[in-house]
């Protein structure tokens, strides 16, 4: 069963765990096999520079969670992680200060940093780290969305500037330092324009049984994935069934600020909203069990809880999505 997963961060991470999860207590082969290939495209539109070392918070939070060393209660950086590296670089007034990293987090930076100075493209270098955390052994193949380095940035009219003047400062310093509060007036993917998909990316779209779509934000996560181009157009050519989840529970993000970005672009904060996002290619959409999504033709909508409360909430949220994407697609199977 080939399974293929566009993903940003903590809520894509947490959401593809649970349906390894899944699949291993639903799916048992022997114990030579894996009941799934998961193919993850994970977005580097949140790559940023710091202190001289490229980081790539998305595919990090992907391998730490896969792998099993994230931390939970953040559900980002590294579990046991101390923080001696940053406290000195902060003695010296090194900066930026308000992005903390961990000392073990930093060898992820530095050893990636390290290749890519090298000349090593991006998805080689994820594929070094991917064996560091075994995720070949859990039938995991983790690729980036592009080895073109690309960032995302946001024009912002700060508050106190004369004459309202805009400027554009990158995702995570609007993210992470100003907790997305700064008004945005729209975003900028530098780079997309000249990105090519990484190796792999359209054919684990075109040859997927099951193409899902975990609840991470649909303006900045998959939403930059989209962008890069080809990729949206092997998602209108896949004969798999591609499968959503709403990342709105009440009409609200579980966490993040999914519904600050929607509101940015001007797109209805509702889980209607987000499915018109995907409209050119969406065949099932999971939403909350008291969200009032209409239907839709062609779009099939399944309602159930999606709160990720624990491994075993995302294993059953997980498997509804790949049980509706595996009954669409035996329905669409030639007689």
């Amino acid at each position: 069963m080939r399974i293929t997963a566009l993903a940003g961060g903590v809520g894509g991470a947490r959401f593809l765990r649970g349906l390894l999860h899944h699949a291993r207590q639903t799916y048992p082969l022997s114990p030579d096999s894996d009941p799934l290939q998961l193919t993850v495209i994970g977005n580097t539109g949140d790559d940023i520079t710091l202190f001289g070392l490229r980081v790539c918070p998305d595919i990090d939070t992907l391998l730490y969670t896969l792998g099993g060393g994230i931390h939970e209660g953040q559900g980002w950086g590294r579990s046991d992680e101390s923080h001696h590296l940053a406290e000195e670089l902060a003695a010296l007034g090194a900066e930026p200060q308000w992005f903390t990293l961990g000392d073990k987090d930093f060898g992820t930076h530095v050893y990636r940093s390290q290749l890519l100075g090298q000349g090593m493209p991006l998805s080689a270098v994820v594929d070094r780290l991917s064996a560091r955390w075994g995720l070949g052994d859990l039938g995991v193949r983790l690729l980036p969305m592009t080895d073109t380095p690309v960032e995302t940035h946001v024009v912002v009219t700060p508050e106190g500037e004369p004459d309202g003047e805009q400027r554009a400062i990158h995702f995570q310093e609007w993210w992470v330092r100003h907790r997305a509060e700064l008004p945005a007036e729209r975003f900028v993917v530098a780079g997309l324009d000249r990105a090519a998909p990484a190796p792999g990316v359209l054919d684990a779209i075109r040859e997927a049984d099951v193409v899902i779509l975990p609840p991470s934000n649909p303006v900045v996560s998959i939403g930059i994935i989209l962008g890069v181009p080809g990729v949206r157009d092997a998602l209108r050519g896949t004969r798999a069934p591609v499968i959503g989840v709403s990342p709105l529970v009440g009409g609200r993000p579980v966490r993040g600020h999914a519904d600050v970005c929607l509101r940015t672009i001007g797109v209805e904060e509702t889980s209607a909203g987000v499915a018109g996002l995907y409209a050119d290619f969406l065949d099932g959409w999971l939403v909350d069990e008291d969200d009032p999504m209409p239907g839709r033709r062609g779009l099939e909508v399944v309602r159930r809880p999606l709160l990720m409360s624990s491994v075993e909430a995302a294993a059953d949220m997980a498997g509804a999505a790949l049980e509706l994407g595996l009954r669409l697609r035996a329905e669409r199977a030639p007689a």
